[in-house]
């Protein structure tokens, strides 16, 4: 069975190759974070596989931290990537 979750680590791991291509060329900010966003999704998934690939479940509290920090990173570029949003709130108040 490890050798089945590195396999998808490393499949896992193009994707995120691919995904750095999106970033370079992404013709909107939007993508770019997207594409981030998909750095943070698939590196969580690639470290709870590894984790389980060399049964240490320690590395399960490093992908829960990762997984995080990929939210409040997405929650920061929400509310300063799109600056009508803070001016529309502050409108409605």
């Amino acid at each position: 069975m490890n050798e089945f979750h590195l396999a998808v680590a490393l499949i896992l791991l193009l994707t995120v190759v691919a995904g750095l291509v999106r970033v370079l060329r992404g013709p909107t900010p939007g993508d770019r974070m997207l594409a981030a966003q998909l750095f943070g999704t698939t590196g969580v998934a690639i470290v709870v596989l590894l984790g389980f690939a060399a049964n240490t479940p320690r590395w399960l509290d490093v992908a829960l931290v990762l997984a995080l920090l990929a939210a409040v990173v997405g929650i920061a570029f929400a509310l300063r990537g799109w600056p009508n949003a803070n001016s529309a709130s502050e409108k409605e108040s």
